[in-house]
């Protein structure tokens, strides 16, 4: 069998356990829907609201669109891990290295503060739109200090150090504003910042899927390239690649689609982490694999996540974020034992 058919028959096991588990984060939560109740509802969704029944306006204006938002910022999270690790060239980085992440809370904590006082509103957007500035900001700001003008680019490890001291510089605004803040914002930036999938609508649906196909297609289209940047920066050039424009083209694929993801669920960390490095010990390094394994796996697993924030509480539920740090810290300190990154 050719390495591509394995690389085949691999995603289409993806696809189908992500079908699979789909059906089931659909079907399954504070109210359960059975499959006619589903069918039922799915035969007539442009009807007007009052035609519809309780069941069926939960399940087509709640349950379907957190679903799918949900699959759409599990793929997002795990090509950006994948896209992070193959850039750095480390197994144990996640796209909110560079602040995206960090960012995007730190401008959704000014607008919970702030946002009254400013009197800037666009609508039902404001809290996307400024927790997504944020994201753009703060690795923009990683990008451009870690610049340097006697190579005219910027190096791995020094994008890797800057990152780190941005995440830091952030999360200390953060914490500032949760200071002084009133008990009800300080507890809507805590909420925000553990993630939830709870304000999932259409509108949200929509822009987060167009940021996520179209950076998942950039990605593919740039896989072949960063395998080559994986064996090193002086063999990438040898081998005819734009170093410094590749770095920052994968620097703003992961911004489009993770900052545009947390700007509508918050934070929700080690997805991207772990999913790359599990498909990375089934099928290897190639990313022409691992970008669509990605995309798919990280759906899946933040569906089951998603899964169980909803069920283990119900009819309360969990910010997803705390599940997935459940499963995501072992794993991760895992890899560091296992790659002897202890310190």
């Amino acid at each position: 069998m050719k390495p591509r058919n394995a690389d085949r028959i691999a995603l289409l096991v993806l696809l189908v356990l992500m079908v699979l588990t789909t059906a089931a984060s659909i079907r399954f939560g504070a109210i359960d829907f059975s499959a006619r109740d589903m069918l039922a509802a799915v035969s007539h969704p442009f009807s007007a609201s009052n035609d519809l029944t309780l069941d069926q306006r939960i399940f087509l204006q709640l349950r379907l669109p957190r679903s799918i938002l949900c699959l759409l910022v599990g793929a997002s999270l795990g090509v950006g891990g994948t896209l992070m690790q193959g850039l750095f060239r480390n197994p144990i980085v996640e796209p909110g290295l560079v602040g995206t992440s960090s960012g995007a809370a730190f401008g959704a904590s000014l607008f919970y503060v702030f946002g009254a006082l400013l009197k800037f509103s666009v609508g039902e957007w404001t809290l996307p739109f400024a927790a997504c500035a944020g994201g753009v900001l703060s690795t923009y700001l990683v990008f451009a200090l870690a610049h340097t003008k006697r190579e005219g680019r910027s190096s791995i490890m020094l994008l890797l150090l800057t990152g780190l001291a941005i995440n830091a510089l952030f999360m200390s605004g953060i914490g500032f504003l949760s200071y002084v803040a009133r008990d009800p914002q300080a507890r809507s930036i805590i909420y925000w910042n553990l993630g939830t999938l709870s304000g999932a609508t259409w509108h949200s649906v929509a822009v987060v899927g167009i940021a996520t196909l179209a950076g998942t297609a950039a990605a593919l289209f740039y896989a072949k390239p960063l395998n080559a940047l994986m064996i090193g920066e002086e063999e990438a050039v040898a081998l005819g690649v734009n170093v410094g424009r590749l770095k920052l083209i994968i620097l703003s694929i992961n911004v489009l689609m993770v900052a545009v993801a947390t700007a509508f669920t918050g934070v929700i960390g080690f997805v991207g982490l772990i999913v790359p490095h599990i498909l990375r010990i089934v099928r290897g390094p190639d990313n022409r694999f691992l970008i669509a394994g990605s995309a798919l796996l990280g759906g899946t697993l933040l569906s089951l996540a998603d899964l169980v924030a909803r069920v283990s509480l119900r009819p309360a539920e969990l910010p997803i974020g705390i599940v997935t740090s459940v499963v995501g810290v072992p794993v991760f300190l895992s890899l560091l034992r296992g790659r002897q990154y202890l310190f």
